[in-house]
């Protein structure tokens, strides 16, 4: 699906992208920060996602609703994109 969210800001479209991601894996395709494309296969589903170990030194980011951070599951690691920049989404089965 194309993405055409005319007029949302970047809190309502993260979070719409955010709720389609914790319901699957989806492909997402975004324009980088240096403008080049990235295709990546992503999701933030609950029962897919690695176990994460709590220490006491760990931080907390602060919430910042540009930037949407994914398990990324060919890389099997976190990353993170920028929901302004999402142009396409695509179910994977």
């Amino acid at each position: 699906m194309n993405i055409d969210l005319q007029g949302s800001t970047a809190e309502e479209r993260g979070q719409w992208i955010k709720t389609l991601l914790d319901t699957g894996t989806y492909e997402i395709t975004f324009t980088k920060v240096d403008g080049s494309k990235r295709v990546m296969p992503c999701t933030l589903k609950s029962d897919l996602l690695p176990q994460r170990e709590l220490t006491e030194n760990r931080r907390t980011k602060a919430n910042n609703h540009e930037v949407l951070s994914v398990w990324c599951v060919d890389k099997s690691e976190w990353r993170s994109f920028r929901v302004m920049n999402v142009t396409e989404i695509k179910a994977i089965l």
